[in-house]
Order: structure tokens, then C-alpha cells, then sequence
């Protein structure tokens, strides 16, 4: 089993060896920023906990299916909550962070 700190490397590297992102770590609350076309796609803070914004329809059918949480702070931005506990959450978290990902990538 790997530790938070190795969980939550793996999961960044992930992320970014999706195309056109960046990374901005400690970007104000958010630990670790991502951004594909200079925008916020999701961020990370602590280790596992997604921050990701969904265009609404996605964000909308994602709840409606459990596979996030809302989000406490910006829901009506489109952003959900997804913790990765360890590394059989990885694929969900990237499944959600791809959908997000795209939605970006077609607005920029």
C-alpha cells in the first residue's frame, strides 16, 4: 500500500501527463493548482483531496451518479469533490479530472 505522500505524487503525475497542463503548487489555498489553457481545471488540497470543476451537465450527472461529492465552496462554478484514499481511487479521480480536462481543453 502506498503512503499518502507517494498516493498523492502519483496522482500529479497523472494529471500532468495529460496534454497542455501546468502546475501551480502552493497557489494560494490551493496546494496544487492545474491548469490546461491558463485556466483552473482542478486542484489538490492535501493528499487526495480533488477539488475538479465540470461543465454543469457533467457535474450534474457525476452527483446524480456518486461519484463525487459536492463541493462546499463553489458548486454553482461547477466544481465537485473526489478524495482518493489510496491507489484503487486513482482511476475514478482521473476518470473525473479527464472529463474536466477535456471541457477545457474544447474552451480554449
Amino acid at each position: 500500500m502506498k503512503s499518502r505522500n507517494e498516493l498523492h505524487q502519483e496522482l500529479r503525475q497523472r494529471i500532468l501527463s495529460l496534454p497542455d497542463v501546468t502546475e501551480r503548487q502552493n497557489a494560494g489555498i490551493h496546494e496544487d493548482a492545474f491548469l490546461v489553457g491558463g485556466k483552473m481545471f482542478m486542484h489538490i488540497h492535501g493528499h487526495g483531496h480533488c477539488d475538479i470543476r465540470l461543465a454543469k451537465a457533467d457535474q450534474e450527472r457525476v452527483l446524480a451518479e456518486g461519484k463525487a461529492r459536492p463541493h462546499r465552496w463553489a458548486p454553482e462554478k461547477g466544481y465537485v469533490t473526489f478524495i482518493a484514499r489510496n491507489e484503487n481511487d486513482l482511476a475514478a479521480a482521473m476518470e473525473l479530472i479527464r472529463v474536466s480536462h477535456d471541457h477545457f481543453v474544447k474552451e480554449t
